[in-house]
């Protein structure tokens, strides 16, 4: 008999217990993926977003929460005169609940502003101008809503024309609703009002220049910031606790599987107590004991995890598809996310194992023998 047949013996002796084990830790190790994997799907949707329109540098008031706050949008006209500034244009974003979507995110561009200019025309047109009251929509967006051009959108009280669908080149483009920026301050009562500043640069402008550029941008606006494109979400305080929160309850649901894990290892112990007294007498080391015992927890840790791994990337493909988040965010799972989960389990497994395997190597083998 190999050691390594002894080991997954150990773990088939109570083939329930040992699959209830693993369904908790699998548990945990799906929530590690699906919870992580949303949020840094979201920061790479966003970041996307931003590489399709060409925004360069982002301005925002910092006193918002998961949106930013709104500021007067002659601001832009300020920013717009600094050196090393190629374009400006204002935008005012808000997130609301559109019809039968519980969340979608609303984008009001100002009218000729370069954040109109690589949305590609699928049907229908483009506003008139910056006075029509009428939307386009991403094409996921007119899926989730089940719009086509000619229909109406109600945002807050008023119902608007749907006059054009796009191909945003991006999740979150796909999924907006997109009107002139007078329009949304109308609708939404905010006249006059943005929350964010987008900016070009040259092409030839280096890491230096733009960094310079957002220092000069926060001191004519010391309540807001500057973020070049890539740092928007990571510096975001709502991602930075929706980030916090997904890796909080990721290790709640860790701990329960640790002590799953436990449990089973201690129960293993207690009834193969004749048995490791027999390998105890016949030459194998304490060592030994602790190693057979920490490998059957290893085990156990790593099939949870890619058990838990498979969950979660299912999980997450079911989630991509609900009207909650389709449109919202393109979900990340990465190749070390995946390692990173697995590896987790492991741990996870060994740590939970190191107790038993102690009590298992502390047993005298006439006493153990004595026990059978």
């Amino acid at each position: 008999m190999t050691f390594f047949t002894v080991v997954l013996r150990g773990l088939l002796r109570r083939p329930l217990r040992t699959g209830l084990t693993l369904v908790g830790i699998s548990i945990g190790i799906a929530a590690v993926v699906a919870l992580v994997g949303i949020a840094s799907g979201y920061e790479k949707s966003i970041n996307k977003q931003l590489d399709a329109i060409g925004v360069d540098i982002v301005v925002s008031n910092v006193s918002g929460g998961f949106m930013p706050k709104v500021f007067d949008e002659s601001l832009e006209a300020r920013i717009a005169k600094l050196p090393g500034v190629a374009k400006t244009t204002s935008v005012l974003m808000e997130m609301q609940s559109i019809e039968d979507a519980p969340m979608m995110m609303v984008s009001g561009r100002e009218w000729g502003g370069f954040a109109w200019e690589k949305l590609s025309l699928m049907e229908g047109r483009m506003p008139g101008d910056g006075a029509e009251r009428a939307v386009v929509l991403g094409r996921m967006a007119a899926e989730v809503l089940k719009k086509k051009v000619g229909d109406k959108v109600q945002i807050e009280a008023d119902e608007l024309p749907v006059v054009g669908i796009v191909d945003g080149r991006s999740v979150v483009e796909n999924g907006a609703i997109m009107l002139s920026l007078k329009v949304l301050q109308d609708v939404t009562d905010n006249q006059g009002k943005a929350n964010f500043v987008d900016v070009r640069v040259p092409p030839n402008s280096t890491k230096e220049d733009v960094s310079r550029l957002c220092q000069r941008i926060e001191e004519i606006f010391p309540e807001g910031r500057a973020l070049v494109a890539g740092e928007v979400v990571s510096n975001s305080q709502g991602f930075r606790i929706a980030r916090a929160m997904s890796w909080s309850t990721s290790l709640l649901a860790i701990i329960v599987g640790v002590l799953g894990v436990m449990n089973t290892m201690l129960m293993t112990v207690f009834e193969r107590t004749h048995e490791i007294g027999i390998l105890l007498a016949v030459g194998w080391t304490r060592r030994r004991i602790i190693y057979m015992i920490l490998c059957e927890s290893a085990l156990l840790g790593l099939l949870g995890g890619l058990v838990g791994i498979s969950l979660g990337a299912l999980g997450v493909q079911i989630l991509e598809h609900t009207t909650g988040i389709r449109g919202l965010l393109e979900p990340s799972l990465s190749p070390k996310l995946l390692l990173t989960a697995v590896a987790i389990a492991v741990v996870v497994g060994v740590v939970s194992g190191l107790y038993p395997a102690w009590r298992g190597s502390r047993l005298t083998p006439s006493l153990a023998l004595q026990a059978g």
